[in-house]
This record gives structure tokens, sequence and C-alpha cells, in this order.
């Protein structure tokens, strides 16, 4: 028994229809005389894969695990090729062989020379012998021409076999007894000598079985015993040259249905064309009538919607409107009766009159004015033989009224060192009487404004210490901690020797209900202070606490350290800090800065200036700790230059007393002479 393997092609219009006429063949005719049908398929080597963007991807850039997921599905769809193959057989032992190569026919052919393949059966997709050789050597005529002489080799195309059978292995004793044969075989067949090709026509395969079948057998058993006839090629001419009339024929009876379909399409298409103008002419009109009406009802339904929007926006601002009536007219009961009760009150300050404070400014007069800002104006002024700070709310800022209750109401609880002391207030045209502090603002002094000197760096040192200090007992107070909010340098005043107060409180808040540093709680608020010294905590969730004023405090800190804007500031002298040059950022009006002492001043304004308050140090247990240390060091520093400038003083007065006492002697002994 022998092995019969089939050539099999992926598919497709031609080629699918010889591979199928191969198999149903070799099924019909050569299984009976074998005993294994082996379907053989040459796919090209897999080297790249297609992704799904259409881009090809080497299998080499790719990981182990998704190439062989790729070589599943190609051995699947492989299987699916072989399947519709293998239903054309009657037979269960049908074998499969995959072989990867770029050129099928040389993979073909070292496949039967490895496997000793005796019979291949292939199918041929073209059965015009013109065409075939216009095309050229394919797999067909590859395999017949170089196939081993061990082979028989079968092409199958739809009206013909050709065959090419294989040389017999004729033993030895045979060859010795019949040289005679031999030499008339070798004569007769060429170079190749027991090798020959035969062409049988598929209606004389059909016409008997019987004949094929042992014609077959004859193939099998003894392949020598057919031998072509010698007139095959001359009966190809043949073939060749009726089936080249017969083509002309055809051609030439095309050519007469075109021109006559030709007159047909072109009185057809002059009809088609009027008919397609008209029926074009008609859609057109059909969606210019769509579309408008699609236009007219977006309109309306727009119309509608606008109307219907403009309803329930009126009603609501409408409800809006009363509901603000309501409020703004309780609100302004409950201030007239805030207000009366300050009026009629006893407070722990003096009330003054009206004419009292004209008499104070000069009728408000300018020359009096000494600072501004969005409340008002602040006079210079005498009461009760004192030099006083007089602050007049804005005739015209009556909703600073609120502002000015709220101060008159802290400020009279306050008593502190470093808080400035209220003196009295005129609730008629809402003045405050405030003591006077004759160095100006720490604003002033920072920037040097108004030809103010440059602060020495024990009294800034000082300074920080002392609005610390002023700070703590706003914190502290009872029975609610007290919140300044609009903590910054234009608000801390210098009285003589440059004692600190903190004013403006204004737009303090009495906490009564304090949110712990480790929470975030947000609330509808008025966010209230200046925006450069405002914690960025407080301006996002609108939450005011303790340290919030801390935030501001770390940057007037900073200031006073470098005399520069706050805006951006956080910013350098964190890398200053980091980096160790905080002496190039140091305020250049000062010559003798304490490096040291410096760095740990900035250190504790960066600890303040966290982003957030659970971040910032506590006031009293570690902040006040600190600045109590740099204030020692600075009164250190300030009694030392006290002690040098008396001993130069006493010097030079002792000096001076010396060369008056020479002169008088001087005199004296010219008189005498």
């Amino acid at each position: 028994m022998t092995t019969v393997a089939v050539a099999v092609s992926s598919g497709g219009s031609d080629r699918g229809n010889g591979s199928k006429r191969a198999v149903r063949w070799a099924a019909e005719n050569l299984l009976s005389h074998s005993h294994r049908l082996t379907l053989v398929h040459v796919m090209p080597p897999v080297a790249h894969i297609l992704t799904p963007s259409g881009n090809r991807v080497s299998i080499k850039q790719l990981d182990a695990s998704t190439v062989r997921i790729y070589m599943k599905d190609v051995r699947v769809k492989v299987e699916e090729i072989f399947s519709q193959y293998k239903r054309l057989c009657k037979t269960a032992e049908v074998e499969t062989v995959v072989l990867e190569d770029l050129s099928p026919a040389t993979s073909l052919l070292r496949y039967i020379s490895k496997s000793r393949v005796r019979i291949v059966v292939l199918g041929s997709h073209s059965s015009n012998f013109f065409w075939r050789k216009l095309k050229g050597p394919g797999i067909t005529s590859t395999v017949l021409e170089c196939s081993p002489d061990f082979c028989d080799v079968f092409v199958v195309s739809k009206s013909r076999v050709t065959t090419k059978q294989a040389i017999p292995m004729i033993p030895t004793e045979a060859i010795c007894s019949n040289k005679q044969t031999c030499r008339c075989s070798s004569s007769s067949l060429g170079c190749r000598s027991c090798r020959h090709t035969r062409m049988l026509s598929v209606p004389e395969v059909q016409h008997s079985n019987s004949s094929a079948d042992s014609e077959l057998n004859a193939w099998i058993l003894n392949p020598c015993s057919s031998v072509a006839s010698p007139n095959s090629e001359q009966i190809e001419v043949k073939q060749l040259q009726l089936e080249l009339r017969t083509t002309l024929a055809l051609y030439s009876q095309a050519c007469e249905d075109l021109v006559h379909t030709q007159n047909k399409v072109q009185q057809l298409s002059s009809s088609c064309i009027q008919e397609t103008e008209k029926i074009n002419a008609a859609i057109e009109r059909e969606e210019t009538l769509r579309r408008i009406a699609v236009e007219e009802k977006e309109k309306h339904l727009e119309a509608v919607k606008e109307a219907e929007t403009a309803k329930s926006l009126l009603a609501k601002i409408s409800c809006e409107r009363q509901r603000a009536e309501l409020n703004a007219l309780k609100e302004s009961s409950e201030k007239q009766k805030i207000f009366d009760a300050l009026i009629t009150a006893d407070r722990g300050y003096r009330r003054y009159t009206v004419d009292e404070i004209k008499a104070a400014t000069d009728s408000f007069s300018e020359s009096k004015v000494i600072g501004k800002g969005s409340y008002g104006k602040v006079y210079k002024g005498n009461l009760d033989h004192a030099v006083v700070a007089i602050k007049v709310l804005q005739r015209d800022a009556s909703d600073k009224k609120e502002q000015f209750l709220q101060e008159v109401e802290i400020l009279s609880q306050l008593h502190h060192p470093n808080i400035i002391l209220l003196l009295g207030a005129c609730p008629e045209i809402c003045c405050l009487v405030y003591e006077y502090m004759e160095n100006g603002s720490l604003e002033d002094v920072i920037f040097h404004q108004n030809d103010k000197p440059p602060l020495p760096w024990f009294a800034r040192f000082k300074i920080a210490f002392e609005i610390a200090c002023g700070l703590a007992f706003l914190h502290c107070s009872k029975p609610e901690p007290i919140v300044h909010r609009d903590l910054k340098p234009g608000n801390i005043l210098l009285g003589r020797n440059y004692i600190s107060k903190i004013s403006d409180v204004g737009l303090a808040k009495i906490l009564s209900d304090i949110v712990p540093d480790g929470i975030t709680h947000f609330q509808i608020s008025i966010v209230a202070g200046t925006l450069c010294y405002m914690d960025p905590e407080y301006q996002r969730t609108g939450t005011v606490r303790p340290k919030s004023d801390l935030y501001s405090f770390g940057i007037i800190l900073l200031q006073l350290l470098t005399g520069l804007h706050p805006s951006g500031l956080l910013l350098v002298m964190e890398k200053v800090v980091e980096s160790g040059s905080l002496s190039n950022k140091l305020d250049n009006s000062i010559s003798d800065w304490p490096v040291t002492e410096a760095e740990d001043l900035a250190r504790v304004a960066l600890d303040c200036c966290e982003l957030r308050c659970r971040d910032r140090p506590d006031l009293e247990t570690e902040v006040l700790p600190v600045l109590k240390r740099l204030a020692d060091a600075a009164d250190a520093s300030m009694k030392v230059q006290r002690n040098s400038v008396l001993h130069q003083t006493i010097t030079s007065a002792q000096s001076s007393k010396e060369t008056m006492k020479d002169q008088k002697t001087r005199c004296t002994t010219s008189k005498k002479g």
C-alpha cells in the first residue's frame, strides 16, 4: 500500500477549485490503491504579526506568550482550510501536513524527497495551455519538471489529468537477463530513461471506471508498463490551435454583442438621464422642504424652551428678591438694635460728643489726616490734653457701620501692652479715639516710607516677639478666642522707643466654635483680609482658626528679615534657607545681621507659613519660646551698644573738659605775663 499526497491551497476562486478537483480525483481514483491520504499545505513562514491598526510588527519584538497565541490562531485557520478538503474524502484516514516556505514548489519538492512520497496529486486552476505558457512556470510545472525519480505526479485540471511516472525499480537479475529490452527503452526515452508523461482527458476517465482502475493498478504496481504516445506534443498543438480558433470566434461574437449593447445603453442612458434629473430635482425639493420644516420646528421648540426658562428665571429672581429684602430688613433692624445698645450702654471707654471730635480735628481738616483706608480717614488731634488718633468712618460707607460696632465691642474688652488702646468713641458719627503712635506703622519702617530710617536688627527681633505676644493674647481671650484676620505691617503701629502694638481689629472675629486644625471644614462666608497675608486654607475653605493669623505673622517675619514685598517672598525664602544662602537676602540696609539668629527667625517664619493649619506650630509652646530667646539676645546686644555709646560719650566729655582746662590755664598764664 502507498501514501498519496495531495497539495492543497488556502482557498480562493481558482486555486481553491483546483485543489478541490485534485482531492476529489485522488479520493475517487487513487484512495482504493493506497492505505493513507495526506493533505499538504504550504504557507509562508510567520515573520510578522498584523496589528489592529494595520501595522506589521516583527515577532522578534513581541513576547513569547503573544507569539504563541498568534500561532494558535494560525493553526486554527489552517485546520479550517483542511476541513473543507476532508469533507471530500470518504475515508477517515486523512493526515495533514503544514509546510512553511516562501516557495511552495521548493517546499513540496523537499517534502517529497524527504518523506519518499510515491504519489503526488496537484490541482491546476487553468486548463488552457495557451494561458499557462503566457504566465510562465508555476507550482505544477515546477513539480512536474523537478520531482524525484521515485515519485508519480498527477496534475488534475478541468479537462485532463497530466501524469509523470516514476523510474521503475528493476531488479539486478532482470537487468542482466534482458539487456536488450533495457537498451531499447533507454534509446526511446532520451535522457530520463523510464520516466514518461501522459495526458488523459477527463471524459475518458469518467467514461470507464474499470479501465481507469486497471490502468491505475498498472501505474502503481508497474510504472514502466504505461508508455505515452509519441505524438502527444502534436496532439497538444492541435488542441491549442482549436482553442485559439474557438477563442477568436467567441471574441468576434462578443465584439458584435458589445456594439449592439452599447447602442442600447446609449438609448437607455439618454432616457435615464432625463428621468434621473427629474428625480433629483424632486428629491432636492423634498429635502429643501424637509430641512425648512425641521428648522422651523427647532425654532419653535427653542422659543418655547426660552419662554419656559425666562418664566422660571423670573419666578426665581422674584423669590430671591423677596428673600433678600426680608434679610436686609432683618439685618438693618438688628444693626439698629446693636447701635442703640452701644449708645445707651455703659462701656469701658469714654464717649465723646460730635463737637469734641470736630474741635480736635479742626472740623476734619485735611492737614490733620495721618492715614487713609477703605473704612475712612485717621486724623491726629488733641483730646483731654493728650495727642490722639481719631478714626472716622466714611460718610457714604454705611455698610462699614457693622465693622465700627464690632471694633468698639472688641477693643473695649482688650487691654494688653501690645494691643492698641481704645480711649473712646463717638457713636453718632462713627468715630474711634485711639492712643497716638508717633512712629507710624511697621510698613513705613520696612519700606522706608515718609523718610523713616531703617530699624536695627535687635529692634526687629523685639518687634517680632511683641507681635507674637499680642497675637497670643487675642487667641487666648475669654470666653472665646479672637482671630484678627487682617494682620499685616500696616496694622502694626510703633510708638515711642518702637514699642509695637496691633491695631485695626475691625475684621477680627470672635470664634464661638473652633474647628480643630486636623479637620477640613467648608463654609460659605465673606473672606476678609489682605490677599498676600491671607491664610491659603482660609481662602479655600472659608473656615477661620487662630492659626490663620500665624500665616500672616510668618509673612511679616520674612519682611522684617528682607525688607521685601510679600508677593512671592515665601517661595524665595524657602529656596535660600534650604541652600544656606540666607545672608544674600537679608535687608542690606543693616550691615551687622547675626546670621545664626536670623536663620532661626527665618525657620520659625517658614513653619508659620505652612499651607495647612495643622502643620503650623503652636504659638504659645513653640513659637514664643524661640522669639523670646531671640528678643533676649537682641536686648543683650542693644545694652552692649548702649554701654559702648555711653563710654564714648563719657570719654569725649572728659576730653572736652581737659581741653577747656588747658585753655583756661594758658589764658591765666598769658594774663600774668
